[in-house]
């Protein structure tokens, strides 16, 4: 399962996000601690809100009126997940006015296959994103029956069932993604965005609805990455 915001971070822009030092693309998280580290709301919630953010940065002050947390708290998460190398700082400021950056466009969990103590990390950590992913979704779905019938058309809330092989699956999904890139720029560059346009999100779903066979483990090589990382009860990460 991944997490990404706005355009891959080797295009080239040309808005006043231009200059700005772009993050690395993805970080594949495969170390049981590090997932532990975004087994925590609070901690999807920074790293959403920086990625959100129109400078694509935030001081513990500023998250902590964003997000009605104390800038006390927000400044303790903001160290934690710089600690286990999902931020870092963007210069400027002391103490809680230090503004913080993502150091990945993307997060994606790679639990190593058949390691027990990987699973149950990367379990911990999707419950928190998919948590936080269906509960907006839902509170805007509903919001949508009382917008105009333009935007009214604009939401998407669509099932459907395939018999696809895993090869097809993946296919399927990169397509999608690729559907999405002609509109990544605007993220980050408003003078891309056309009139009337607002944020939207899009959130992507895809599984098997039956188990498939189990492999010999000697004959499996390591998991595909989700793609999220944006999580359970909070596991402890020793912070």
């Amino acid at each position: 399962m991944s997490s990404e915001e706005g355009r891959r971070p080797d295009e080239p822009g040309t808005g006043p996000s231009a200059g700005r030092p772009r993050p690395a693309p993805h970080l594949e998280v495969s170390d049981p601690k590090m997932m532990r580290a975004l087994a925590h709301p609070l901690r999807v919630a920074l790293i959403e809100a920086i990625g959100q953010a129109e400078s694509q940065t935030l001081t513990a002050t500023e998250a902590s009126e964003l997000l009605g947390e104390s800038p006390a708290n927000c400044a303790f998460h903001l160290r934690t997940l710089a600690k286990y190398g999902f931020l870092e700082e963007a210069g400027g400021g002391r103490g809680r006015e230090r503004p913080w950056r993502l150091r990945f466009r993307g997060i994606e969990l790679v639990p190593p296959w058949q390691d027990p103590e990987s699973r149950l990390a990367a379990e911990a950590a999707a419950s928190v994103w998919l948590d936080r992913w269906l509960a907006r979704a839902r509170d805007r779905l509903m919001r949508v029956l009382g917008y105009p019938p333009a935007w009214q058309d604009a939401a998407v809330a669509s099932q459907k069932g395939l018999y696809l092989t895993a090869q097809e699956a993946r296919d399927l999904s990169d397509a999608m993604h690729r559907a999405l890139e002609p509109f990544q720029d605007r993220w980050e560059d408003p003078s891309l965005r056309p009139p009337g346009s607002l944020r939207y999100e899009v959130l992507l779903f895809g599984y098997p609805l039956t188990d498939p066979p189990a492999e010999p483990a000697e004959t499996t090589g390591p998991a595909r990455p989700h793609r999220t990382p944006d999580t359970p009860d909070t596991p402890e990460t020793g912070d």
